[in-house]
């Protein structure tokens, strides 16, 4: 299986004025090179039943454990079990139930109004789960497959241009034009001197600015708690980036919203099936595909 791999040339003008220099403009052309082999990985037997199962274990392995915690010795007590009660003993032809001090009402006991909760979360439980080595490379591999699909990464829902017939997209060398003269840069590298608006203009360029703008969009508050605990915004997720070595182009990728970028050692089948579901719009530079094992 091969695919192509595009070079891309950026021409950055900007302007003088009197009051000094104004926003760059850039002018990316993309030019078809040399068709390259791909890794046998890319030619996998698409199984979802595996790469959700992969999933599933990699968000259960990143779960953390959670439950109350034991009340003991001077410790804050645990909800429901701060009061001060007393038990009345027998013979009152009442129910053995803890009283708060000096009154008739019932706390601590989980049916009591206000008492702790029967049966809580414990923080000893283990929420790991267990893949073979060998099952877990073939659920990456079967991802990878799927980013081949046309069909099947436009319906997950990703937009990319109709000119794209070919997935992945992989990306060769990046040449920067200026007044100055021509600088061949490694995009992995990337200058970090406006390096998220170049990222931006490049992959617009390679026809994923619809993508991206769906990502910006449907950027929207969370529904429930989670708001409250560090979750407030949910992302859709756009475009995965594949590197050999997370460097200048893992920064300018981060402020995206919606943007991945993997270092090709770390790739796995959630990276390219998020949540499970199959053909994620997935863009390879050159080195991360001849790293691929």
């Amino acid at each position: 299986m091969k695919a192509a791999v595009f070079h891309i040339t950026n021409e950055i003008t900007q302007d003088q004025v009197e009051a000094g220099r104004l926003q760059e403009i850039y002018d990316i052309s993309i030019e078809a090179g040399k068709k390259v082999n791909l890794p046998s990985a890319f030619e996998s037997e698409i199984r979802s039943d595996v790469i959700r199962k992969a999933v599933r274990v990699a968000r259960a392995n990143r779960r953390q454990a959670y439950g109350s915690k034991q009340q003991k010795g001077k410790k804050r007590p645990m909800p429901g079990m701060r009061h001060s009660v007393e038990w009345w003993g027998k013979g009152r032809g009442v129910s053995r139930i803890m009283r708060k001090t000096g009154m008739k009402t019932g706390a601590q006991n989980p049916h009591t109004r206000g008492g702790r909760r029967a049966h809580g979360p414990k923080v000893e439980k283990d929420w790991s789960m267990s893949m073979n080595t060998t099952e877990r490379r073939f659920a990456r591999d079967s991802a990878l497959a799927a980013t081949t699909d046309r069909e099947t990464v436009s319906g997950r829902g990703h937009q990319f241009h109709e000119e794209i017939d070919t997935l992945p997209i992989i990306i060769g060398d990046y040449t920067e034009v200026r007044d100055e003269g021509e600088e061949r840069i490694d995009i992995e590298v990337f200058s970090l001197e406006h390096a998220t608006r170049k990222l931006i203009a490049v992959l617009e360029s390679l026809g994923l600015g619809d993508d991206l703008e769906r990502a910006r969009r449907g950027r929207k508050v969370r529904a429930g708690k989670g708001k409250m605990r560090g979750r407030r915004h949910r992302t859709p997720k756009s475009v995965l980036v594949v590197v050999s070595q997370k460097s200048g182009l893992a920064k300018a990728g981060g402020n995206i919203p919606g943007v991945d970028v993997v270092a090709v050692k770390d790739l796995s089948a959630e990276d390219l099936a998020p949540g499970g579901d199959i053909g994620r719009l997935t863009v390879f530079t050159k080195k991360a595909v001849e790293e691929l094992v």
